[in-house]
């Protein structure tokens, strides 16, 4: 097993269970558009690759650049004032995070929600740990899953990508750790299942964050 020294965290379906906020935000948005809503369910699949491509999911096929931008922008607003109405951490994050910070690992995140969120979301559930880096979706930077930002934060915190350990709910993350060189960990817990994160070059599967753990030794 090799030794690492570090781990990048997705944040949504990783870290964080945001689905039902990210729902009812879009299907708020939805239904003063005129539009139908979907089920919670659907927006796992919805979610995972940035913002833009969520709003172009749920909206009906060939809606126009002036229906995209309004439901963009409709997003931002909702999603703002509901953010942390109902989102909360895993079972057994904080024991992990807990634990991979005794072992002196260094932590960092990197999601393809908007920045600004992804600062504001870190800043307000996970406060008590110390992450060396965060990132999530900037102008400059392509989101996952190009290994970009991976390889941005890693560069960062000066950490060879191979002594990384990814993890992430998607096939998106699975993907951005393989082309960043990262060793792929998919969650079970997340927003998607074991087949498509294997498909994706997940090298593990844990379905429990204490798991993580013993990845290390």
């Amino acid at each position: 097993m090799p030794s690492y020294r570090a781990v990048l965290f997705d944040l949504d379906g990783t870290l964080l269970d945001t689905l039902d906020d990210l729902a009812d935000s879009a299907n708020a948005v939805l239904a003063a558009m005129g539009h139908p809503t979907h089920p919670r369910d659907s927006y796992r699949y919805f979610v995972g690759n940035g913002i833009e491509h969520l709003v172009r999911s749920i909206l009906p096929a060939g809606s126009d650049p002036a229906q995209v931008r309004r439901c963009l922008n409709g997003m931002k607003e909702e999603y703002s004032r509901r953010w942390r109405d109902k989102t909360a951490l895993y079972p057994g994050i904080a024991e992990m995070l807990d634990g991979l910070s005794a072992a002196g690992l260094i932590l960092t995140i990197l999601s393809n929600k908007p920045d600004p969120f992804t600062q504001e979301t870190v800043r307000h559930f996970l406060s008590p740990w110390s992450f060396a880096r965060v990132a999530g979706a900037r102008p400059g930077v392509a989101v996952k899953p190009d290994p970009a930002g991976a390889l941005e934060l890693a560069r960062g915190v000066g950490v060879a990508p191979d002594e990384f350990l990814y993890l992430g709910d998607t096939n998106t993350d699975m993907q951005t750790a393989v082309g960043a060189g990262m060793h792929p960990v998919g969650v079970l817990w997340g927003f998607r299942g074991a087949e498509e994160l294997r498909a994706a070059g997940a090298a593990h599967l844990v379905d429990h964050p204490r798991q993580v753990l013993d990845l290390l030794s």
